[in-house]
């Protein structure tokens, strides 16, 4: 129920914000997880009359032992290991990545998907092509980066967006890696590897 709604907020928003928005959704029902845990620990202690250090150290151990939401850790752990893929990218130095960076960014769009998943052809082709529309690209800065693995990821999710919206996360693919120093071929190559992702992922 918690993955549809934080689904949900996505359908609101378009291009890099509709990507953006995805990410901060996810965080935002972490927290209130978090919170609400937090204060229903608080008022039972309340009621059973602990007061002092005990009361104090209340918020503190209702957060350890807050139940994490494995779908949102996947989501945040999968988008921060795809940044980590493209900064790894867009800094090596050489006439090719490193095979072990292309090993990396294959197995992170493979686990990128939490429902149905793509072919093992159709993800091996889009990490070959966003290898080298990424690699070498040292103009990419960071946020690029961050906004490249969120929209991919969502991409990757994207059954519960419409065709309207998913058009607006892969034209905004493209104007990243464009931005970044990408030709234009490389780029267009690696938003019809995600449009054939988005088809087999429906």
């Amino acid at each position: 129920m918690k993955t549809s709604i934080v689904f949900a907020c996505v359908l609101f928003t378009a291009g890099a914000a509709l990507a953006q928005n995805y990410y901060m959704a996810k965080q935002q029902a972490y927290r209130a997880s978090n919170q609400n845990a937090a204060e229903q620990q608080r008022i039972q202690r309340t009621a059973n009359g602990s007061s002092g250090a005990a009361s104090a150290r209340a918020p503190a151990a209702a957060m350890a032992a807050a139940p994490v939401d494995p779908v949102l850790q996947a989501t945040l752990n999968n988008i921060s290991s795809l940044h980590t893929d493209f900064a790894a990218l867009s800094n090596f130095t050489g006439d090719k990545p490193d095979p072990a960076q292309k090993i990396s960014l294959l197995n992170n769009l493979t686990q990128a998907a939490q429902g149905t998943k793509a072919s093992t052809a159709s993800v091996q082709k889009l990490a070959d092509d966003l290898s080298t529309a990424v690699g070498g690209k040292k103009k990419l800065a960071a946020a690029q980066q961050t906004a490249l693995a969120r929209e991919v990821h969502a991409l990757f999710n994207s059954a519960h967006l419409s065709a309207a919206q998913q058009q607006a996360l892969l034209a905004g693919a493209q104007k990243i890696l464009t931005d970044g120093g990408a030709s234009l071929d490389d780029a267009v190559n690696v938003v019809t590897d995600l449009k054939t992702v988005v088809t087999e992922t429906k």
